[in-house]
């Protein structure tokens, strides 16, 4: 009886909304609604992006990476994730880290809809906030609490029903239109109340509509639901494409930089202790195609400190050298590379560039595959695919080709340039395109995967959608060696909403990492 008690008052404060504590520097923004009736929308938006993104990159650390290769921990214990061994407790910090951020975020759309603080620029940001962290919720779980989530608090809902995911999906695009709309010709919001786009409204239109192109595609796919979205894609590209601006270049990346200041340093600085940063082994599948690609953001040659690339990654006694993801228990390979530490002069423990939310790279590679399927015919998956090769390499390296130490800006390059036509020749990986539309789709999310690093699920979420990029498959996996499909609801919503936990398994399946979300299904 304790435990059930114990469990619904969890439940309870989640859906709520009450806020967790400030972070250090928070204090003058007045940042929980509960204990501030006054609060304006300048003093809830910033916190609730880094909320946010400690939540995404703790998780993709911790799990996305080791799913998708790019680490592998020397483990022979339970819950090893790399080998889809994966607790029933995953999935309790996103699913409570996501609602309590949503409960900010419609906080602050409720503001900026009142007639003393109305603000549309403020509005349209939280719709795609919202939207944002719905479909990371949906994508990781399945059929989640949506149309009222979050509602305890003033409309006293406290076991919300759970929505299927092809309603939430439709929803979600309802509400980018609408922010898309509030957001034309919206003036800027207050610019340091936002870490992302400084209060550019239009950076957050084209944030919008490019995250509406990524959740297009992936329900692409869906037959009951196909020509839909393939018709929005292609109006949104082909069509009226002015009423739907996307990102154009790096410098529309939705990036939050940490400064290292306050409450903008980096979570890993503040969450993850230096050697546990560097403890998990660099993946072999990762790294690979890194060292025969000879690509820059791990070429030592391009740096004057020795020993000390972009990403930070270590040589190990073999050089730039992984371990094989799914090893078998009782045989653990040596530990090669790695990522360094903070202490390090080059590090992504405390880089600016880690709060990643979306970046260029990958609206030209969702370009590409749409070009490949037929789906646009505006421009040619040649040059998408290329172009957000490039945008890979120069979000990462701006003063690429010339090494950043030599401090002279080189002019920025072109798919056309020689030094990119001599990487993608040297790497051996030019576009072919009597290639089948398979091949183009595994070229194509090759690249992707190195475009999503460091975005929440995005890789995870990708190969489930594609099959693609095709990865080993080691020993040691169970689930039947195949990749998890979701993560299973917390317990504690089993206690807490158990008549709605029920109704959702009944409808979707057995709460099981090998139950395919709706989308996934045939």
């Amino acid at each position: 009886m304790k435990k059930n008690i114990y469990s619904a008052i969890c439940i309870i404060m989640l859906l709520a909304g009450l806020q967790t504590s400030c972070k250090k520097g928070f204090e003058d923004l007045n940042t929980n609604p509960n204990t501030t009736p006054n609060a304006l929308p300048q003093q809830l938006l910033a916190p609730a992006l880094v909320n946010t993104l400690t939540v995404n990159m703790l998780r993709n650390r911790s799990f996305n990476n080791e799913l998708m290769q790019v680490t592998v921990a020397e483990t022979d214990g339970e819950g090893a994730v790399f080998r889809y061994d994966i607790k029933n407790t995953w999935g309790d910090y996103t699913w409570n880290g996501w609602y309590q951020q949503l409960t900010n975020f419609k906080d602050l759309y409720k503001i900026a809809s009142q007639p003393l603080t109305l603000n549309k620029g403020y509005q349209g940001i939280s719709l795609i906030c919202q939207s944002w962290i719905y479909s990371m919720l949906t994508d990781t779980y399945g059929d989640i609490p949506y149309f009222h989530s979050n509602e305890a608090r003033d409309s006293l809902i406290y076991e919300p029903p759970f929505d299927r995911q092809k309603d939430i999906y439709l929803d979600i695009f309802n509400q980018l239109e609408t922010a898309n709309t509030l957001l034309n010709g919206a003036a800027n919001v207050v610019g340091s109340s936002d870490p992302v786009f400084n209060g550019n409204c239009a950076e957050w239109r084209k944030l919008g509509n490019s995250l509406y192109l990524r959740l297009l595609l992936r329900l692409s796919g869906k037959a009951e639901v196909s020509a839909q979205c393939i018709a929005q894609i292609k109006k949104m590209i082909d069509t009226s494409p002015s009423s739907y601006p996307v990102m154009t270049s790096n410098a529309d990346c939705a990036i939050l930089r940490w400064t290292g200041s306050g409450y903008l340093t980096s979570p890993y600085v503040n969450n993850v202790r230096e050697q546990d940063w560097r403890s998990p082994a660099i993946g072999l599948f990762f790294i690979s195609h890194l060292v025969n690609w000879s690509d820059p953001r791990i070429n030592i040659s391009t740096f004057a400190t020795s020993g000390f690339n972009r990403w930070g990654i270590a040589q190990g006694p073999n050089g730039f050298d992984g371990v094989p993801s799914g090893y078998s228990p009782g045989n653990p390979p040596t530990k090669e590379s790695y990522f360094y530490s903070n202490t390090s002069a080059v590090s992504l423990m405390s880089d600016p560039m880690t709060g990643m939310i979306m970046n260029y790279s990958e609206v030209q590679f969702i370009l590409a595959e749409a070009s490949v399927k037929g789906f646009i015919t505006s421009g040619s998956a040649q040059t998408y695919w290329e172009t957000g090769v490039l945008a890979g390499l120069t979000l990462w390296l701006p003063t690429w080709p010339n090494p950043v130490a030599a401090g002279v800006p080189s002019p920025a390059p072109t798919t056309a340039s020689t030094d990119f036509r001599n990487y993608l020749t040297g790497a051996n990986i030019s576009w072919n395109d009597s290639e089948s539309v398979d091949a183009k789709m595994e070229r194509i999310h090759l690249q992707k995967y190195y475009a999503l690093f460091l975005e929440d699920y995005q890789q995870w979420f990708e190969f489930r959608r594609t099959g693609h990029p095709v990865l080993p498959l080691g020993p040691g996996l169970l689930n039947n060696s195949v990749m998890p499909a979701r993560i299973t609801y917390p317990l504690y919503v089993q206690s807490a909403n158990p008549t709605n936990y029920k109704a959702a398994v009944a409808s979707q399946g057995p709460d099981v990492i090998s139950t395919q979300v709706w989308w996934q299904k045939p």
